[in-house]
């Protein structure tokens, strides 16, 4: 059944990385469209606390929920900054690193083994990162947002480390989220508010090609798919071993480089080409351990 989560978390997760993909070329403000997004999460978790009786049994659970939502914030913020600098494929397979860092840190905290097909993955995962990381396109002088994809593989690993977390200490998934998404929302407003204040301070911001409420509005748009994503996500943690879930919860970067091949019609070197797939064979191998 924890199958089953993972991968519906993959479609939602991969849903959201396109449309975060598609709205970071736009001209809007970020703050306000994650402040949708988190929003509309806030609004669901809370409306299911209340009609399936959900609680919060300590202060752990809240700190757990917490620190779902600095992470959420961190790392959201960071992929949708990674995606308006950098290519959508480049930034996918950086972020899908995820459960890379995911088993690392299960084996460390709580003894999680690692088999002799995850260890080869990450030898894969590695080798493509290299080959990607010294493409023509990309040099240490040229990064083109893949350190935003690299901080927001970090960010979504911690996510799911305290997704796990909250599992283990027996917390309610939709307190939990309602903690994550109500705290997350609040971080990202007031980041909107305080630019939007300095800006007219200073008189210094661009005019935004989107309106306030229609980039709200598509915030709340993605927020569903986000939701979703995680409500599928922790369900699968409490049943599932917690890097297998990270790593199948992962190859939403396949749908994103679908996505940007044949929609957005990106082309790749030969040596990305080869990175690229390097990188999908190591997450697959993971995703079958």
């Amino acid at each position: 059944m924890w199958i089953i989560f993972a991968l519906l978390a993959t479609f939602f997760f991969g849903l959201r990385g396109i449309l975060y993909q598609w709205t970071s070329q736009k001209n809007l403000n970020r703050d306000l469209l994650l402040f949708g997004v988190f929003f509309t999460g806030f609004i669901i978790s809370i409306l299911g606390v209340l009609l399936f009786n959900q609680h919060w049994y300590g202060w752990a659970d809240i700190a757990v929920g917490l620190g779902l939502g600095i992470g959420s914030f961190a790392a959201n913020a960071c992929l949708h900054k990674g995606f308006s600098e950098g290519k959508a494929s480049l930034i996918s397979v950086l972020s899908g690193l995820t459960p890379l860092f995911v088993l690392m840190f299960a084996f460390l905290l709580w003894k999680e083994t690692l088999t002799g097909i995850q260890l080869l993955g990450f030898f894969i995962i590695f080798c493509g990162l290299c080959l990607i990381r010294y493409s023509s396109d990309i040099s240490i002088d040229n990064l083109k947002g893949a350190q935003w994809g690299l901080l927001a593989a970090l960010f979504f690993a911690f996510n799911d480390l305290m997704g796990k977390q909250s599992t283990l200490i027996g917390a309610d998934i939709l307190a939990t989220l309602t903690s994550m998404f109500g705290f997350g929302s609040m971080l990202f407003a007031v980041s909107w508010l305080a630019k939007r204040k300095r800006n007219h301070l200073y008189n210094t911001s661009a005019a935004a090609t989107w309106s306030e409420v229609k980039t709200f509005s598509y915030g709340l748009l993605i927020g569903l798919a986000n939701v979703t994503g995680m409500i599928a996500i922790i369900s699968a943690f409490a049943i599932g071993n917690t890097g297998l879930v990270s790593a199948i919860s992962g190859m939403n970067i396949l749908i994103i480089l679908l996505y940007s091949r044949l929609v957005l019609k990106e082309t790749f070197s030969r040596q990305e080409v080869w990175g690229l797939s390097a990188a999908f064979i190591g997450v697959i191998l993971l995703r079958l351990s």
